[in-house]
């Protein structure tokens, strides 16, 4: 299920809307109480659940995606958010505790905004997520 942080109704607050996807409720926390204070927050438990989400017309300002999950990892999900036309132009940042050259390059190959390891300090992540949201795309 949607995890929704805002006021009210989505868009209301006036903030950036953020979908944060990773399957680990401490990452998700996390990640939320870092971003929670400058960004309208969305939350999702695995790929299939963002999906669902997605495809009922939600459209976030950024999308930050945990790789390794079960069933269907970052990279599947990926593929499937730039399936769906509305989303095309959303940027999507993988967020994952995987640091070879391989998945960095093949996250640039396959147009990811940004390519965030964990564990991630505050100020550092903060950063990258507002990076990307201004276009600035440090991968």
């Amino acid at each position: 299920m949607i995890n929704y942080r805002g006021i009210g109704m989505e868009g209301l607050s006036g903030k950036k809307k953020v979908l944060v996807v990773d399957d680990n409720e401490t990452s998700l926390v996390i990640a939320e109480k870092i971003l929670s204070l400058e960004y309208e927050m969305f939350t999702a438990k695995s790929g299939r659940e963002a999906l669902n989400f997605l495809v009922t017309g939600h459209v976030p300002d950024i999308i930050l995606l945990d790789v390794v999950m079960p069933n269907m990892d970052g990279w599947d999900t990926f593929n499937k958010i730039r399936g769906i036309s509305l989303l095309h132009n959303v940027p999507i940042a993988l967020v994952t505790s995987l640091t070879g050259e391989t998945d960095i390059r093949h996250a640039r190959d396959i147009g990811a905004a940004d390519f965030i390891t964990k564990p991630y300090s505050k100020n550092e992540f903060l950063e990258r997520v507002k990076n990307i949201l201004e276009r600035k795309m440090p991968i």
